[in-house]
């Protein structure tokens, strides 16, 4: 919203929209709904459906020349509506969500509803890119991941987000601090936690572990990591204000993201970066594009506890300042809000 605010006004029809986001302050929206998340797939279906009603009537009612679908890729009738109203339509996937579904639900339901309920999705996904003007994805390794490159004639790879190198940057100045390696995220199955669990168990007791953030498996790793959180080698932070994200994440020497390929491109990693806190992350979807090997971080292609482990000390043991710096200057130079904003005025320019 603020980088779309900055060239063009902007009207946000979403649901589900906290009533501290700023979006309530700073842009002109409609609320659709405030029901959260349902553990139920055939109540999550029903509403998704109806959600989709609502917003349908919504879009084809604006003026606006311009709709584009923020991580709503399987918003099948909205979509309709748009293209009936003669709308350009511009996708912008934020991660897979298919596969995302797929992982969360399977852990409720027998595999192969979750696989049908997922693939329906995917259907509806792939009939959304093919209606859309346009396709924008995060990055050139998202849009691979993604099998975007379907879409040639109309997609762009250089949709990532910004993060705010003003507010993140270098807290601690590197060569300050402890050695920290931490983890700062959602505490769910997907994000590796479970394998990062035992990683941690299995570092040198000369470097401390962080855990900040929540999620359905926090009660878990609470009780996982107990006898370690009593001998001090593992800090549970639990939820990390916006705001205090920057002081976290500038404590660390390493940043740790095992996820599975679910992801598009985690805007912690961009957030850490700016901090001039290098990453050890998995290798999916636009996180090469960022973290690259040995210059900015390094890649995980391996998530077994005894190989994270044996990694994050090989990390530790190489000039992690001059990676720090690099880091840093990847953040300011590609990913700052100014860069975001240009990137986006050619995308929608040549629309």
């Amino acid at each position: 919203m603020e980088i779309l605010g900055a060239l063009t006004s902007v009207y946000l029809v979403t649901a589900n929209l906290p009533e501290d986001s700023a979006i309530r302050r700073n842009f002109d929206f409609v609320n659709l709904t405030d029901r959260r998340e349902v553990d139920s797939i055939p109540r999550a279906a029903w509403e998704f459906v109806v959600n989709q009603v609502k917003m349908a009537r919504e879009v084809a009612g604006r003026d606006e020349d311009v709709a584009l679908f923020y991580g709503a890729t399987s918003y099948l009738l909205p979509t309709l509506a748009a293209k009936l109203s003669s709308k350009t339509i511009v996708v912008l996937p934020r991660a897979d969500v298919p596969l995302d579904l797929k992982l969360r639900w399977q852990e409720r339901v027998p595999r192969f509803v979750a696989w049908f309920f997922a693939s329906l999705v995917a259907v509806l996904e792939r009939t959304c890119y093919r209606i859309a003007d346009a396709v924008v994805a995060y990055s050139p390794g998202m849009a691979d991941e993604l099998g975007l490159r379907r879409y040639e004639h109309k997609l762009y790879t250089s949709g990532a987000r910004y993060v705010d190198t003003d507010e993140f940057h270098p807290k601690t100045p590197y060569d300050e601090r402890r050695t920290l390696v931490g983890y700062l995220g959602r505490i769910e199955r997907n994000k590796g936690v479970e394998e990062l669990a035992e990683a941690a168990k299995l570092l040198s007791t000369d470097v401390d572990f962080l855990f900040a953030g929540d999620g359905r498996m926090l009660d878990w790793l609470e009780s996982e990591m107990e006898e370690e959180v009593e001998e001090g080698a593992v800090d549970l932070r639990g939820w990390v204000d916006h705001e205090d994200v920057p002081d976290v994440l500038s404590e660390m020497k390493l940043l740790v993201m095992p996820s599975e390929p679910t992801e598009g491109l985690p805007t912690v990693i961009l957030e850490a970066l700016a901090c001039g806190t290098p990453v050890y992350a998995s290798p999916v979807s636009g996180v090469p594009d960022v973290v690259k090997e040995g210059e900015t971080g390094w890649l995980m292609h391996d998530r077994s506890p005894h190989m994270i482990a044996g990694e994050i000390g090989q990390i530790l043991d190489e000039d992690l300042e001059e990676v720090s710096d690099r880091a840093r200057k990847l953040a300011v130079e590609e990913y700052s809000f100014d860069a975001a904003v240009e990137r986006y005025r050619r995308i929608l320019t040549q629309l």
